[in-house]
């Protein structure tokens, strides 16, 4: 994709016009939101505007239609891209990221229009089990249209942070094999959480907890779990292993929670521990 990378780089109409026909086609939002960020990251916000502005006018037209990702991860991502260009920091940036997001998911922009009880209604006429424990849950105290929204509301606006991270990689990755070949490997290897970020994380997790935000709860933790994902990276690399470790971790990743939670587990040790350090020392 470096050639078509490239081709875009040569201008402002080429870089438009590539973000505003892939935010047209449906699934290719990605595209459009990491020409954005490309843009973003070599030129700046200023310069980038009119390709946000292509890029955020089909997206646009997909909000009205109820779908609602791809101008929040373009949005998102031209944030983070921003945030990364200024302050050359993956952590701070995913902090930055994972914040916004939240606050997108406590306004609830993720709900359908008319909010969640619709849905709850298909659902009933759709399935006399599903009604059954909806009426089930209904009976224990629980709040079901309060407990739907969370979840669309989580769940969408995970997908979203996941994907403007995704989105951001790939920019970076662009901008890296045009300018500086290599230079966003050595960056993601090592992409690690200072005790401080580690520390503001668990607050904000402990926050949530307390004033009844579990957006900020879920969020939080996504800056972790990259940086456990770059430790892995990092450790590969530093190793020299076959790429097929690579291919085998993102299986199991994508696969078992359990993976999930080693990764996390890993990602906040390594803020304290720093195995990458320790294992480029006794090399």
């Amino acid at each position: 994709m470096l050639p078509l990378a490239r081709w875009v780089m040569r201008g402002t109409p080429q870089a438009a016009g590539a973000a505003a026909l892939a935010a047209i086609i449906p699934w290719l939002f990605w595209f459009s939101a990491a020409v954005a960020a490309l843009v973003t990251l070599r030129r700046g916000l200023g310069p980038a505007m009119p390709v946000i502005v292509a890029a955020a006018l089909p997206a646009g037209w997909w909000w009205m239609q109820g779908d609602t990702i791809p101008l929040a991860s373009l949005l998102l991502v031209t944030l983070m891209a921003t945030v990364l260009r200024s302050r050359m920091r993956w952590s701070e940036t995913l902090i930055v990221g994972a914040l916004v997001g939240a606050v997108m998911v406590q306004l609830g922009i993720f709900l359908p229009p008319g909010g969640a009880e619709p849905l709850l209604d298909q659902l009933r006429q759709s399935s006399p089990e599903i009604e059954r424990m909806l009426a089930d849950l209904t009976e224990q105290g629980v709040a079901t249209e309060r407990l739907a929204a969370l979840l669309i509301g989580g769940v969408t606006g995970l997908i979203v942070m996941l994907a403007s991270v995704a989105c951001l990689a790939l920019a970076r990755s662009w901008q890296a094999g045009l300018y500086n070949p290599g230079g966003f490997r050595g960056e993601f290897h090592a992409l690690r959480l200072s005790g401080r970020e580690l520390t503001l994380l668990v607050v904000l997790v402990v926050l949530g907890m307390v004033f009844a935000l579990p957006a900020l709860t879920m969020l939080a933790w996504v800056p972790l779990l990259v940086s456990g994902v770059a430790l892995i990276h990092g450790l590969i690399g530093l190793k020299g292993m076959n790429g097929l470790w690579l291919v085998a971790f993102y299986v199991l990743l994508l696969t078992t929670w359990p993976m999930i939670l080693i990764v996390l587990l890993l990602g906040f040790i390594d803020s304290f521990a720093d195995f990458r350090g320790r294992l480029a020392r006794s090399q």
